[in-house]
């Protein structure tokens, strides 16, 4: 644990030089400001800040009248942003000391009470390590609930009462979880168990926020230290109840071996268990694909993310040993016609999410050298396109075209070498000789 003196000088060299200006002026004024919360967590634990936020004594008004250029973004919960400069790494969010009312809507006070002492406004907070403030102007620390004793010991603790605190804003059960994979650290016993009560909290809060904190817990170096937790409190049959009955105990360090750059693939790793292993290991699950999309669109995630996701769920049966397929192995012709039914563009994701499952190796290897290869596995991918077709055919536009379409990709799926113009033209001349002309 650092001395309170090199406590002090980490977080004097972190504190930009316009939110030291924003406190100066503040304090100047005759006003306490202090830089509060997760950029101060962070400083203290030698990470990158993210965006320094400012406590103050000052009213909102008061804020307004002590600097130049503010917007008004919140004041009915006390918040100013102060302009410093040009461009948005120049607004410092300035919020005065605040008590709180109830939350009837699970998720923000009813009403906020200013004129409070910073410590009250600091006992707001969701957890003793985000509780921390410090006074850049007097060159103070101010750490009533013992903030960094926890980042020494890394620990999580909800300030005061556990359940009391989750009840109120149901994210906070999402965000103690997060910060649990983020910071690497181990959630507090009595903080744990203050989560299974304010799961009717969660389901109140949007699925927009949940879906933000899903992410970011993705894009941990180690996700399954939130994921084992939401398991066991139950977080995770709240927001994602078909997934909690597929995974078969607590933990889900299959995430860990995926990149946490490719949050889109630990994603769908994460949904991965729930496949049909009924499914054949040549065939495409659709029934998982379509379950998954309908899980990621109602959580707000992208149709990009939910479209891979979906895509790649539908075939994580495929390199698993219990469902070896000995002729898949054998016959590229086979993952050939598997992968037509995963985008051009998400093709890539697919070597490094089954790598993340129990992978069949040798499978993985030959996906690997299949797709570096680029065969043609789409339409699009084909020597000719439907004007060919219609020119050297003599037919009009209409659906004989795609089913011819589809005819000469089955074609090249078994053989990438029949993609030529000429081969797939006469191809094309049999098949239309067996279908015969659409009618007019």
């Amino acid at each position: 644990m650092d001395t309170a003196e090199e406590a002090l000088a980490r977080l004097a060299k972190a504190v930009p030089s316009h939110v030291r200006e924003v406190c100066g002026k503040l304090t100047s004024a005759g006003f306490q400001a202090v830089t509060v919360g997760g950029a101060v967590r962070d400083a203290l634990l030698d990470r990158a800040p993210g965006d320094w936020d400012v406590a103050t004594s000052a009213r909102p008004e008061q804020v307004m009248l002590t600097f130049r250029h503010t917007i008004p973004t919140g004041l009915q919960h006390g918040t100013v942003t102060v302009v410093t400069g040009k461009g948005v790494d120049s607004h410092v969010e300035v919020t005065t000391f605040r008590g709180e009312g109830a939350y009837s809507d699970a998720r923000r006070p009813d009403h906020v009470v200013f004129g409070v002492p910073l410590v009250e406004d600091l006992a707001r907070r969701d957890l003793v390590v985000n509780a921390i403030a410090y006074d850049p102007a007097k060159h103070e620390l101010i750490d009533p609930f013992g903030g960094q004793a926890d980042i020494a010991a890394k620990r999580l603790r909800a300030v005061g009462n556990a359940v009391d605190r989750f009840t109120e804003d149901g994210l906070r059960v999402m965000r103690a979880v997060r910060f649990a994979a983020q910071l690497e650290f181990e959630l507090d016993l009595e903080t744990e168990a203050g989560i299974p009560p304010a799961l009717p909290s969660l389901a109140k809060v949007s699925r927009e926020r949940v879906c933000v904190e899903l992410r970011k817990m993705l894009e941990a170096r180690e996700p399954s230290r939130g994921f084992s937790i939401a398991r066991r409190t139950g977080i995770v049959r709240s927001v994602l109840l078909d997934l909690d009955a597929a995974i078969a105990g607590d933990e889900v360090h299959w995430l860990e071996t995926i990149d946490g750059a490719h949050v889109d693939v630990r994603l769908a790793a994460l949904l991965a268990p729930l496949h049909s292993t009924d499914t054949p290991a040549t065939h495409v699950d659709a029934d998982t694909q379509r379950r998954v999309l309908l899980i990621l669109r109602e959580l707000k995630f992208s149709n990009v993310e939910a479209e891979l996701a979906a895509q790649l769920v539908a075939i994580a049966h495929c390199p698993l040993p219990a469902t070896r397929d000995a002729k898949l192995l054998a016959n590229p012709v086979a993952l050939r016609r598997l992968f037509r039914h995963v985008d051009r563009d998400k093709r890539h994701r697919v070597v490094p999410f089954w790598n993340a499952l129990t992978p069949n190796a040798e499978l993985v290897a030959v996906a690997a050298s299949l797709l570096e290869a680029k065969p043609p596995l789409d339409v699009r991918d084909l020597a000719i396109r439907g004007q060919d077709l219609m020119s050297a055919l003599a037919i009009k536009p209409g659906p004989m075209v795609g089913r011819i379409l589809e005819v000469l990709l089955d074609y090249v799926l078994e053989d990438p070498a029949h993609n030529t113009r000429d081969a797939l033209l006469a191809r094309a001349q049999q098949e239309e000789l067996e279908l015969g002309h659409d009618d007019d």
